[in-house]
């Protein structure tokens, strides 16, 4: 005979515990201390078992026999009930335990072997600093896209485009978790439109026309700045090379008889070798450089450090005490030469964009195209050099006059 409710609420606790049985197997045993549990006798494999389903009057006698009826699904389907509450269990205590924290170190360390050793250092710094503090203790199934749009949103208000970085951060890692079935969606997804608009602007460049000028000003300056970093200004300007590429420069890569700088690939953005034709005047520089810093792996060391390269910000910092401050960047010598290369000196823009170390964006170009034009590049960084020369003194005079 089957149990009511009135059964259930009034079984009086014994000096023994005992059963109140509702019928297929489902029973509520009485302890006694007063508390009344339920559960499910059934066979498996020809052995009886029992699984708890619950506590009385938490679980009610209605949710008991749910529970039951479930049991005997599971039991249909060749599966045993109390080995697949074990198995919810643990599953449940690994997501809980399962932080955006801990998928994330685990996401990082799983690709840091395949990345430059850079940027995974970037990586990692971006995530502490911007998305642990506000995602990584929670655990990855209490993550909804609203808390990751909180995060984000923070970024935003002062860095737009970290923000979307940081973004793009979390949802390669919410993708790991999908794939190694951590998680079943991706948050991120479609947060951008809740994001404000934003448009990647330019380096800060002058024009081609006021090149002259800014040679004049770098010769008249150079009293007040260090001969290191007025020398650091010089050569950017006669190689045109990535701020980090001209730092960054070792005496190992310089080659003064073949007057060629070879820059290895794990020091260039595109992960590709890139040679660097010197002209006469970069040569002077660098022979200066030599005599000063003899003693240092790095052609521009740190002063307070030689053991490490100059800052990244020196050559910037420089440019703001000459009036160049959101008007001139170290990168901005790049889109400079390239006008200058093609306005002036009438270089097509393919040999000139080579020099930038520009990589093709189809990769069948990429794979096709082996065409370096060094022979035309050191030709055109010689006359370059010179033009440079030749209008910095048509300037100079001009300011006598």
């Amino acid at each position: 005979m089957s149990l009511s409710d009135m059964q259930c609420r009034t079984a009086k606790p014994k000096a023994k515990k005992y059963k109140l049985f509702d019928g297929e197997g489902l029973y509520l045993e009485v302890m006694p201390s007063g508390a009344r549990y339920w559960r499910l006798k059934y066979r498996s494999a020809g052995k009886e078992k029992r699984v708890a389903i619950g506590v009385y009057p938490n679980v009610s006698l209605s949710d008991a026999r749910k529970a039951k009826n479930e049991a005997k699904d599971k039991l249909k389907d060749g599966i045993d009930p109390m080995l697949a509450k074990l198995e919810e269990k643990q599953t449940a205590l690994i997501a809980s335990t399962t932080t955006f924290r801990s998928i994330a170190i685990e996401w990082h360390k799983k690709n840091a072997p395949a990345w430059d050793k850079r940027y995974a250092q970037t990586v990692m710094h971006r995530l502490e600093k911007y998305a642990f503090p506000f995602l990584g203790s929670f655990p990855l199934i209490n993550i909804k896209p609203l808390l990751v749009l909180g995060c984000i949103q923070s970024i935003e208000k002062t860095a737009p485009e970290m923000a979307r970085r940081v973004k793009q951060l979390c949802s390669h890692i919410f993708r790991y978790a999908i794939v190694t079935n951590r998680m079943e969606t991706d948050p991120t997804y479609g947060l951008e439109a809740a994001l404000m608009k934003f448009k990647r602007g330019h380096y800060a460049s002058i024009s081609v026309d006021d090149m002259p000028k800014l040679l004049i000003d770098i010769h008249n300056y150079q009293g007040r700045l260090n001969r290191q970093t007025y020398l650091a200004i010089r050569l950017m300007l006669l190689t045109f090379v990535r701020t980090k590429e001209l730092i960054g420069a070792q005496w190992s890569e310089i080659n003064f008889e073949k007057a060629m700088w070879v820059i290895p690939a794990e020091r260039m953005k595109m992960r590709l070798p890139h040679i660097v034709p010197l002209s006469k005047q970069a040569l002077a520089i660098l022979s200066e450089l030599k005599d000063k810093n003899l003693k240092s792996e790095f052609v521009f060391p740190s002063i307070p450090r030689p053991n490490k390269s100059m800052s990244n910000g020196t050559i910037l910092v420089a440019l703001g005490r000459m009036g160049y401050k959101n008007k001139m960047t170290g990168h901005g010598f790049r889109s400079l030469a390239l006008g200058i290369l093609k306005e002036k000196l009438g270089y097509s823009h393919e040999i000139a964009d080579r020099q930038l170390a520009h990589v093709r964006k189809s990769s069948t170009d990429r794979a096709y195209d082996r065409s370096q034009f060094l022979s035309h590049r050191t030709e055109m960084m010689q006359k370059y050099a010179s033009y440079l020369d030749k209008i910095f003194m048509e300037e100079l005079a001009n300011n006598i006059a």
